[in-house]
């Protein structure tokens, strides 16, 4: 009995040692790796050019691999974000390491709440990691000022204990919150530049989510690459003409079969509301098959899927999703999930999918 008590107590202390041993190893590669993204983000190692990363790839539902549609597009040493969904600035920085003090404006595609629901955190965390003496620029249509005037009003309280706690010169008051830049809606077919500096020109125009209104999309221009980004919508004549020739098409997506699918579910299950939704939310977003059309018109370099609708958590529900895609485009088609990302560098004419 004596030496099965010795043999355990032996086993234990080499335990606890292994475990302090582990400990200690896990504090020195905390420490490096602190150090290395604290002295500066991976946006300084990328090549000049226009650089997409999904930050947000999902839409209302909750998804483990899709997060509330955000897009973030790098332009130079710049980082702009299309629409701010749940989580979008917390994977900005933990799966690109992309600094949220270069955010240097939001552009909102409409405002439903999956859109808009991260703006006050993501304007916090650029406010705080880059010591910013003026608001966010929020550009958006009509309306946008209520948006930015509600989350000023519910963040306000917030900032006055972060300037308090941290001081002026590490957080001053005058950077705190949004400042809304509001454009009128264009005409369909036609853009509008609501943004343009530095060889980067952002153009918006109308598309279809009808009954939200003003719901657009932006196009980025910037040292001869371009990206265009639909924001909700159905087949919208208006996109295929403001995104003649880009080198990336990010749309939206929503399998009308999957969706179906939960229609049937919910109505088997007796839940009338959850089925009167999964219907009518058919007449205002596009088929992936659809989709791929539009790329084709468009003349897409490649095509880039996201607020993917429903989740896909089970094994071969994404070739569902994309069935008819290779029918209607030949072109590089990437299935976005939080993290994928494009790089279009500048002179040349490479499409690099660096995460997928």
């Amino acid at each position: 009995m004596k030496r099965w008590i010795l043999l355990a107590t032996l086993l234990c202390s080499v335990a606890a040692l292994a475990q302090l041993a582990c400990g200690s190893v896990s504090t020195r590669v905390m420490r490096t790796v602190l150090e290395r993204n604290m002295a500066g983000d991976a946006v300084d190692d990328l090549p000049d050019g226009l650089h997409v990363g999904l930050c947000g790839a999902g839409g209302p539902l909750p998804s483990e691999e899709r997060s509330g549609p955000c897009v973030a597009v790098v332009a130079g040493e710049r980082i702009f974000i299309i629409d701010a969904g749940t989580g979008g600035v917390r994977n900005l920085q933990r799966l690109f390491r992309w600094g949220p003090g270069r955010i240097q404006a939001v552009f909102l595609t409409h405002f439903h709440s999956d859109h808009i629901d991260g703006l006050g955190e993501l304007g916090m965390q650029r406010w705080v990691n880059g010591s910013h003496t003026s608001p966010l620029p929020v550009y958006g249509g009509p309306g946008v000022e209520q948006i930015v005037n509600g989350f000023n009003m519910a963040y306000a309280q917030d900032a006055v204990y972060r300037t308090a706690h941290h001081g002026e010169a590490v957080v001053p008051s005058s950077g705190t919150g949004l400042s809304a830049r509001g454009f009128e809606l264009p005409p369909p077919g036609e853009t509008v530049v609501v943004y343009e500096d530095d060889g980067l020109q952002v153009r918006a125009f109308a598309v279809q989510h009808a009954p939200v209104e003003p719901a657009v999309g932006y196009r980025f221009d910037y040292r001869g690459r371009s990206v265009a980004i639909s924001g909700d919508t159905t087949r919208s004549e208006s996109l295929i003409q403001a995104s003649q020739g880009v080198d990336l098409l990010v749309h939206e997506a929503l399998s009308f079969e999957l969706v179906g699918i939960m229609q049937e579910a919910a109505e088997a299950a007796g839940n009338e509301a959850i089925a009167k939704i999964a219907v009518d939310i058919l007449d205002y977003h596009a088929d992936p098959a659809q989709v791929a059309e539009v790329a084709t018109a468009v003349g897409a370099g490649h095509l880039l899927f996201y607020h993917v609708v429903p989740p896909l958590p089970l094994p071969g529900l994404e070739g569902i999703f994309l069935e008819g895609v290779s029918d209607n485009y030949d072109g590089g088609v990437t299935l976005g999930r939080d993290g994928s990302w494009i790089s279009l560098p500048a002179g040349v004419e490479d499409i690099d999918v660096m995460a997928d």
